[in-house]
Parts: C-alpha cells; structure tokens; sequence
C-alpha cells in the first residue's frame, strides 16, 4: 500500500511543457563551437538548420528519420501529461513529411515524490497516443530525477522526394498554420489556478491532435516546407524559417488562428517565463506593427507545446489546402501570411482582433 500524499506534478517542475525549451539564443550559443556531423553524405539533415528531425538517407526510395523530444509536466492529470508528451515527440516525423514507426520512451522521476501508479499513468498516456498514431513504445531509459521528465524518441520513414524541411520557402509562398496559438498562456493558468471553464478541455484536443497531416501533405508538389510550432513560437519558429529559406516572412496577426481564451489570458499577464525569453532571443529578425500592445506580442512568442504546422505552399493552392486541412480534423487551421523575397526576417502586420 502507497501512503504518498498526491502532489501536484506541475508544483514538481520549474517549468513546463515545451516553454522548458532553452532559449533560442542560447541554444545557438551552446551549438556554436560544436564540432559538424563530418562526411555523411547519406545525412540529408542534420543540426545546422534548426530543422524538426535527423533525416538518413538509405537509398533513392527510403529515408529514415528520427528525433527525440521530454519536458516536465505543463498539466497535473498525469495520462494528459503522457498524452501530451507523446504527441508533442511524434509530431517531428509527421513536420518533415515522414511516417512514424516506433518510439522509445525517455523517463525522468522522483520517485521519493510520486507513487508508482501516477508514473504507470503518465506511461500510459504516452502510449495510448502511440497507438493512436499506429506504432509501438519498443523500449526505453529511465532514472530518478528531482523533476518529473517524460518524453519519446520517434523513429520514421519517408521518401527522399517526400521530405519537407523548414528550409522550403520560396518568394511568393502562401503561409498556413494548423492549430491554434495559446497553449502557453493555458498553461500559465493553469500553474495559478486560474483556467477559465472549459478551458482545459479545448487545450488538451488541441495538444493531443496528432500532426499526421504532415506526412500526408509531403506527397503535394505544392507543399515546399513545414515546420511545427512548439516552444519558440510562431515567431520563432518562422524566423527558422525564414533563415533556412532565405526568404521574408509576413505574417499578418489578424488572420492568426487562437485558443478561445488565449487573448484574455495574455492581456491578464497569464504569460510564461519562455514567452519573455523567446522575444529576448529574436533581436532586429522581428518587426511588429508600431504600437503593438505587450499582450499581443506575447502570444505571438508564446511556447506551444504540441503545437501546429507552420506550412509554406504555392500561394495559389492555399485556399484549397486549408479545406484540406480543416476537412482532415484541423478546424482551426488558417492562411496567415506570405512568403517575399528579401532578407531573413520575420515582419508582423495587422493586428489580433479582440481579447
């Protein structure tokens, strides 16, 4: 018999969810002096673009993928925290056009802390989005930490042709995003307490949404970079865009799609420590509407765990991909922007309606 007292997982961690993510800043500080992958030419990706996966190439037809991604627990349900988790990890094979086909579990607990059936909870969760996703939990690793960690290793195949990169933009590019922004400024409500009715629910559909659409984009000759956004935020993350593809981005604030509560969340100041240090992070590469209100800024830097697809695709099948992906179980997802020719940046116009 367990005589633990319950704790609740998010009092356990310093951070949560993808807004545990280094900055991006200081991830490039750390990466800088690293040595390169060396003379692989089968390594068709690898670190130097900031992209979703490792991609190796097998032969002309087969390419396997793999990427690994944990945080600590944004949410105090433990099967939620699985779920999450493990849909998050996934979602890098589905951004680079691939299929997955097993994943390793990535364990990290205190034990002293929580009992075994909340740990066997979270495990469970994880799996159950594998299942989902048609693969097998094959193994894993796992050690007893002061913070609770979960996460997976994912390993996927794909095709060579088929493999779509944040490096894809090209000048007159439509952009699209998938799912809603908000899921930081969720979660900071939830560390406080604060999370309106209903709330919970719209954010744990969203962050166990499955990214397959990803994998099932790559096949379109109009699809020319994904990327999925997680704990840099839209700005982030389609500044990594924009750099890979040397191109500009425009994205226009009113077109982006948001969790119903994330506005008002925001404009209370339910704001993540992550969302301040992404903006720290972008430097000159951003350019926001003059006047821009600090709440507006911030959900455009909020960390999304388990977030959508940014999608950057012939700007004249836009349109008609959204349908797609709306028809594909994606309601949410929206034309935001463009692709222009011009220097590596990120400039935001209009404005977020509303709060």
């Amino acid at each position: 018999m367990n005589n633990m007292s319950p704790a609740r997982l998010t009092e356990l961690a310093h951070g949560g969810g993808c807004g545990c993510k280094l900055a991006p800043s200081v991830l490039q500080a750390l990466l800088a002096n690293q040595p390169g992958a060396g003379p692989f030419p089968q390594l068709l990706v690898g670190a130097e673009t900031a992209d979703d996966a490792a991609v190796w190439k097998v032969d002309e037809n087969l390419t396997v993928l793999a990427t690994t991604d944990f945080f600590m627990p944004m949410v105090d349900d433990p099967r939620d925290f699985g779920r999450i988790a493990a849909t998050n990890a996934i979602s890098d094979i589905y951004a680079m056009g691939g299929r997955p086909i097993m994943a390793l579990a990535i364990l990290g607990m205190p034990i002293n802390k929580l009992a075994p059936e909340v740990i066997r909870e979270i495990l469970a969760g994880g799996a159950s989005v594998c299942a989902e996703a048609g693969i097998p939990v094959a193994g894993g690793h796992s050690i007893d930490s002061p913070e609770p960690i979960y996460g997976l290793a994912v390993i996927g195949l794909g095709r060579p042709d088929q493999l779509r990169r944040n490096t894809g933009a090209r000048p007159g590019d439509a952009l699209i995003l998938t799912k809603g922004l908000g899921v930081g400024h969720y979660s900071a409500a939830i560390k406080r307490g604060a999370l309106p009715d209903g709330a919970y629910a719209e954010m744990l559909a969203s962050t166990t949404l499955l990214n397959r659409i990803g994998g099932e984009l790559s096949g379109d000759a109009a699809v020319h970079g994904i990327t999925d956004v997680t704990g840099f935020g839209l700005l982030g993350h389609a500044l990594e865009m924009a750099r890979g593809s040397g191109v500009t981005l425009r994205l226009d604030a009113a077109a982006v799609p948001r969790l119903a509560h994330a506005a008002a969340l925001a404009w209370e100041g339910f704001v993540t420590g992550a969302s301040h240090r992404n903006w720290d992070s972008y430097g000159d590469a951003i350019a926001l509407p003059e006047g821009c209100p600090d709440w507006q800024r911030h959900l455009l830097c909020d960390p999304q765990t388990s977030g959508g697809l940014l999608i950057a695709c012939d700007g004249t099948r836009a349109d008609a991909l959204v349908e797609r992906i709306r028809a594909a179980g994606y309601p949410m997802a929206a034309r935001i922007g463009e692709a222009v020719a011009g220097e590596a940046r990120v400039v935001v116009t209009g404005s977020l309606a509303g709060r």
